[in-house]
């Protein structure tokens, strides 16, 4: 299979460069793998599990609150708002992202906007279960 070069870059580093085959983002729009020569596209980040498939190697898991993708035929860079790695991830972790994504949402007064953060809450509380499992 053919590679490409993915960055995820978070606001303290630069999380992950390299080579991979393919990359599982989820979407605002719904999720979609990157490949090699994928068409240049834009995409906003949901809160969600981005997936790094190295060559010969086991899925990197990355647990992402936000952020967009700028994606083109020769690599993809993800600038996220948050990122965990999989292995990072604690329960009382998660708590405290849940807890601070239910004050975001409190605080929040447009009904679309609030929803969306109420998805992110739900989508944060089944990484935990996924973690309990």
């Amino acid at each position: 299979m053919s590679t490409f070069h993915f960055e995820l870059v978070a606001p303290e580093r630069i999380l992950y460069s390299g080579e991979v085959e393919s990359v599982g983002l989820p979407a605002a729009e719904g999720d979609m793998t990157v490949l090699a020569g994928h068409a240049p596209v834009m995409a906003t980040l949901k809160t969600g599990f981005l997936v790094i498939a190295e060559p010969g190697s086991a899925d990197k898991r990355v647990l992402v609150q936000g952020g967009f993708a700028d994606i083109g035929p020769k690599g993809a860079t993800v600038l996220a708002e948050r990122a965990l790695f999989s292995e990072e991830l604690t329960v009382d972790e998660l708590d405290r992202e849940i807890a601070r994504a239910r004050s975001v949402a409190d605080a929040m007064e447009d009904g679309a906007e609030k929803e969306d953060a109420l998805a992110a809450i739900v989508r944060l509380e089944d990484a935990k279960a996924t973690l309990r499992a």
